[in-house]
């Protein structure tokens, strides 16, 4: 089990304890997790669904006898995202499992009091997800696989290892992996990364 999938999980624990303590004081509800992806078919999830479950499991959390995952796959189709995002709401689940970046704008319409968990956000902070990595706030948390505050740092390691590759210039994946900032961000720290020949992110 790789370790976003050891986080995410861990972020789910965290947002059902309340419920442990419960079940030490005879109550019977079972908590419910809703788990929202683009991808996928109800009977052929994600690969990543499978090391989700594990996750839960070595954590005492297992499905059908102390929790509920309720799955809603959009099998491709975003148009889907909206109702399948409310109908999770409907079902009243403690939380929502973002599966992928496509569904975290339709979790976040959907609810602002359940507690959304990002599994993947490349930027939630420049598209506006949450305020900062430290303080998140709102109802979502989760993981992101950009720091802009580390762009500089990364840029330095990258001048360390291949010079050439830091000229001027924009690089072209910058805005669909929401790396513009990282780019704004290293200008400030005194690089130009803005044509990144050669190298593969």
């Amino acid at each position: 089990m790789g370790k976003k999938t050891i986080i995410v999980v861990w972020l789910i624990a965290l947002t059902l304890a309340p419920f442990r303590l419960a079940d030490a004081q005879q109550q019977k509800r079972v908590p419910r997790i809703g788990y929202l992806s683009l991808m996928g078919r109800p009977n052929s999830p994600v690969p990543s669904i499978k090391a989700f479950r594990l996750g839960l499991r070595d954590l005492g959390y297992v499905e059908g006898q102390n929790i509920v995952i309720e799955y809603r796959f959009a099998e491709g189709k975003r148009d889907r995202l909206p109702e399948l995002a409310a109908e999770l709401v409907r079902l009243n689940v403690e939380v929502i499992v973002a599966g992928d970046s496509a569904t975290i704008p339709f979790a976040m319409q959907a609810t602002r009091s359940i507690p959304i968990v990002m599994s993947v956000s490349n930027d939630p902070v420049g598209v506006g997800y949450i305020a900062s990595l430290a303080r998140p706030g709102g109802n979502i948390t989760g993981l992101s696989n950009v720091s802009v505050d580390l762009a500089g740092k990364r840029l330095e390691l990258l001048k360390g290892s291949r010079p050439e590759t830091l000229a001027g210039g924009r690089p072209r994946w910058a805005k669909e992996s929401g790396l513009d900032r990282v780019c704004k961000r290293s200008r400030n720290d005194g690089y130009q990364a803005s044509n990144i020949k050669g190298a593969r992110f």
